[in-house]
């Protein structure tokens, strides 16, 4: 009893000190923290973040406060930004003093020694690195192989209830290990897949490394993923096999990058690689199927881009410009990514307020994209808004500034690929009436988004 009346003594005397600290700003800085809360100690507003659309959370917070407000998500105190100015002022015009970060569980699961962490020499030679990989010249190369993976996907799905999200996330993790270990990547892919998929479902949880948790086991697939990596390095070293995909761009040169390194930044590639763009395939699905006309004109383009006997080219994927302005236009309402974390490294002063040393800043690109002054009708899906260049620093579905997703071509690539075939070969309709939206941490069609496929001429197979 006595154990148990100081435990929850201390707790109480904890909350209280984190409160008076937090709320009444009792830190002695010269400047005021901007406005908010903090929610719960160590918790707080991390379940109202992520069990409710983030439209909701933010446009609450950011009506009530201003564009720029305090909160606390995934046991850290943050500062969020939601103008293209406080946007740009992080991101770019004072991005040294923002470091990339995220939260402590993802970063542990990731690795510590991947791109997303860093700053400075170390960070400029893994961004070379990578787009020495990922860079147009480099992946024009693998449209042929990225297309013979978008058909097998759509051939197994062909004729059967699908769940999209599901679907896409097998089609773009295999991109993924396409493109880090070139056509190798077969020899490991269900390996790799088997300790990924258990790795994932912690990331959004809080780091207690307890049995039992999310986070527990989750960490017990990264330590077996890390030795399948360690594998597959030892044995590329023995082969002495080049090779123009990333893996060999990690391990070729002067950089010297680690085991320890190429492991953590190759995880950290397959996290930013997978889930992002298959999230971005279904909305599209989904918009596509809910806008017939945008449907009709995006299909009558590719048709006049059907490709030569050897499939097609990277000069094809270059002659669909509707198509293109579907996927920003799905970039933007649907908003993959509502934010990014960046950490300030030291006390940053910004409109009047105090950004303290070691807090997260989330630039809300959501509430960015979203916004009617930037985006007339915002939650209409409008591609021909695309017709016209956005204004600058208002649309970032692949942030901005010398961190910006050094992948955003192959991602681009891989959904024009896939979107030929499915909208030429297929139809499709949505199966059940939900039209909610699911959050955890992308925001998704409700279930997935329930579908039956047929080829377009097997009607009768839709029914």
């Amino acid at each position: 009893m006595l154990t148990t009346f100081i435990a929850v003594a201390l707790f109480a005397a904890f909350s209280l000190h984190y409160l008076y600290k937090h709320l009444f700003n009792t830190y002695g800085y010269r400047l005021p923290l901007p406005p908010g809360t903090l929610g719960w100690p160590y918790i707080g507003e991390t379940f109202e973040l992520y069990s409710q659309d983030p439209n909701v959370f933010f446009a609450a917070k950011q009506k009530k406060y201003g564009s720029i407000f305090k909160s606390h998500i995934l046991g850290c105190p943050c500062v969020m930004i939601s103008s293209p100015a406080a946007a740009k002022f992080v991101l770019v015009t004072k991005s040294h003093l923002f470091k990339p970060t995220f939260p402590a569980s993802k970063q542990r699961m990731l690795g510590n020694q991947a791109i997303f962490f860093h700053q400075g020499d170390y960070h400029q030679k893994l961004r070379k690195l990578v787009l020495r990989a990922f860079m147009p010249e480099a992946i024009k190369a693998r449209v042929s192989d990225i297309e013979a993976l978008a058909l097998h996907s759509l051939n197994s799905c062909e004729g059967r209830l699908i769940t999209t999200f599901h679907e896409m996330k097998t089609y773009t993790f295999n991109v993924a290990l396409l493109s880090i270990f070139g056509k190798d990547e077969i020899l490991y892919r269900e390996d790799l897949k088997r300790c990924y998929y258990v790795l994932e479902q912690g990331y959004n949880s809080m780091p207690v490394n307890l049995p039992g948790t999310l986070f527990h086991k989750s960490m017990k697939a990264r330590k077996e993923l890390a030795q399948i990596l360690a594998k597959i390095i030892a044995t590329r070293r023995q082969t002495k096999a080049e090779s123009n995909d990333l893996l060999g761009s990690f391990m070729g040169g002067s950089e010297g990058l680690t085991d320890e390194q190429i492991a953590d930044n190759v995880i950290g590639v397959i996290f930013a690689a997978r889930d992002t763009t298959a999230s971005v395939l279904t909305w599209i699905v989904k918009y596509l199927g809910e806008n017939p006309a945008v449907l009709q004109a995006v299909t009558k383009e590719q048709e006049a881009v059907m490709g030569g006997e050897q499939g097609l080219s990277w000069a094809d994927t270059k002659k669909m410009p509707l198509t293109t302005r579907v996927i920003q236009e799905t970039l933007r309402v649907a908003t993959i990514l509502s934010f990014t974390f960046r950490e300030a490294v030291e006390d940053v002063e910004y409109e009047g307020y105090v950004i303290p040393k070691g807090w997260k800043v989330l630039p809300l690109f959501r509430n960015i994209h979203h916004s009617p002054d930037f985006f007339p009708e915002p939650e209409k899906f409008d591609p021909s808004r695309f017709e016209a260049s956005p204004k600058p620093n208002t649309f970032m579905p692949f942030g901005s500034g010398t961190h910006a997703c050094p992948g955003n071509e192959l991602a681009k690539l891989e959904i024009l690929v896939l979107l030929h075939h499915l909208t030429t070969k297929y139809r499709w309709r949505k199966v059940g009436t939900q039209n909610g939206i699911q959050y955890g941490p992308f925001a998704l069609p409700q279930n997935g988004l329930p579908i039956r496929l047929a080829r377009r001429d097997e009607k009768e197979a839709l029914l």
